[in-house]
């Protein structure tokens, strides 16, 4: 199993707001940089946002600036996605991820992905 699992996801109306959840599912120390991945259907994977540990550096698309707020819980190594006024155009498959730095998460790479959680947005 993958160490990491999404939930939260759903079917929502445009300016809907949807939060989402991620959390270990192993014992895996310390998760220094976690961040959120969405997949359009038919489209490459993009970066969403990513937060180190303390939630010192924080990152975000700027397709979901302002609309978009990402944090963690440090002790429970679980990150959250809290989605306000979305778009048709987030409707993606959302995946949590886990990396030694933000440096490698905004590179697009993890060492740790979730199974992914799909959120559609209706017009």
């Amino acid at each position: 199993q993958v160490p990491l699992v999404e939930s939260g996801g759903g079917l929502v109306q445009a300016g809907g707001s949807l939060r989402l959840s991620c959390a270990a599912t192993e014992d895996t120390g310390a998760l220094y940089a976690m961040g959120w991945f969405r997949q359009p259907p038919g489209k490459e994977r993009e970066l969403v946002a990513a937060i180190t540990w303390s939630s010192v550096t924080v990152h975000y698309a700027d397709s979901v600036k302002g609309r978009f707020t990402i944090s963690r819980d440090d002790f429970k190594n679980a990150a959250y996605l809290e989605m306000n006024s979305l778009k048709p155009e987030d409707t993606a498959v959302y995946y949590c991820a886990a990396a030694p730095s933000i440096t490698t998460i905004r590179a697009g790479q993890a060492d740790a992905w979730g199974q992914g959680t799909l959120v559609t947005v209706s017009s």
